[in-house]
């Protein structure tokens, strides 16, 4: 049955067709018949017990750049009522507008599937969500300690020092066992973010890749391995890296065995965590995880009708 589908998401025209996953995801719902509907945090109205968005709807969808889609009339929907999928897609950062924008869509949560889970997106950053699963980490610290720092470069040698609530990449920061510019990277992120920082072991594997794991509904869906480029420890596509075929080690499968169920129960329908080594977890990435046209283009997999096989299985549970 065709569907109704608002998508929280960044402008359609600067969308990165070629490898952009929520593109990807809707092409597969315009293949199934389902109705698409654009919108952005800054068209939500919360007034009267009622969750309203102005949207426009999105036709026309093919991968042809500049030519990508057409809009409809900017309209103005009831997410409660009119909507039966709600996807939350726009891109970090996390900060305050993101969080507003979880409260308001666990407002219709009982009428309306939201995917990812709002309330599960909100309580599981990237980078703080994964110390539930500390066990295979690299050893790791979050603090804002410059002396908490310099003991833990002390101990390990290398470090990665990245900001909690960065994303593709941005801000990651390779200290040296010199210590060079340590001081003066923490004073850094003191003065750009309130929050504490990470602060990880460096991996000599990155340089073989960062593999990018996918779970729908917490089944693996599919892999690749991100590469960093030349003169580079970081590996996202976004940062530069390059996509490779790859397989799951047994330590990776256990890794996604002990995630998957607690994804599956908290709502987090797509998620792509990220492992170096084949075996080392480092992130898991809830709000808007990507990898998955690469993923399909290697392994030519549909991960985008497995998606939307998982949706439509969740609503029919919620009508049963």
């Amino acid at each position: 049955m065709p569907l109704k589908v608002a998508l929280q998401m960044d402008p359609m025209e600067s969308l990165n067709i070629a490898g952009d996953s929520t593109f990807h995801i809707m092409l597969a719902g315009q293949a199934r018949g389902h109705r698409l509907y654009h919108y952005r945090t800054n068209d939500l109205t919360w007034r009267d017990g009622r969750l309203k968005a102005k949207v426009r709807e999105v036709r026309m969808l093919q991968r042809v750049a500049g030519d990508h889609f057409q809009y409809g009339e900017t309209v103005t929907v009831d997410l409660g009522s009119d909507i039966d999928v709600v996807w939350m897609r726009q891109d970090p950062p996390f900060d305050l507008n993101y969080i507003t924008a979880t409260h308001l869509l666990e407002r219709i949560e009982g009428e309306t599937l939201v995917v990812n889970n709002p309330g599960a997106v909100r309580n599981a950053p990237e980078k703080l969500f994964v110390l539930d699963y500390a066990r295979f980490m690299p050893p790791t610290m979050i603090t804002r300690s410059l002396a908490e720092t310099r003991d833990f470069l002390a101990e390990h040698g290398e470090i990665v020092v990245k900001p909690i609530y960065g994303n593709a990449g941005s801000a990651v920061f390779h200290i040296g066992p010199d210590g060079r510019n340590l001081a003066a990277l923490v004073e850094l992120f003191g003065e750009m973010w309130v929050e504490s920082f990470m602060v990880q072991a460096f991996l000599k594997d990155v340089s073989k890749g960062d593999k990018r794991i996918v779970l729908v509904d917490g089944e693996v869906a599919g892999a690749i391995n991100r590469i960093p480029g030349k003169g580079e420890i970081r590996s996202n596509l976004a940062a530069g890296g390059s996509a490779a075929k790859t397989e799951l080690t047994p330590e990776e499968q256990e890794i996604c065995a002990a995630l998957g169920p607690e994804l599956k129960a908290r709502g987090l329908l797509f998620v792509g965590i990220d492992v170096i080594g084949g075996k080392w977890l480092t992130e898991i990435n809830v709000t808007s995880p990507t990898g998955i046209v690469a993923i399909d283009a290697f392994n030519g997999t549909d991960t985008g009708g497995l998606i939307w096989d998982a949706v439509e299985r969740k609503l029919a549970d919620r009508g049963s």
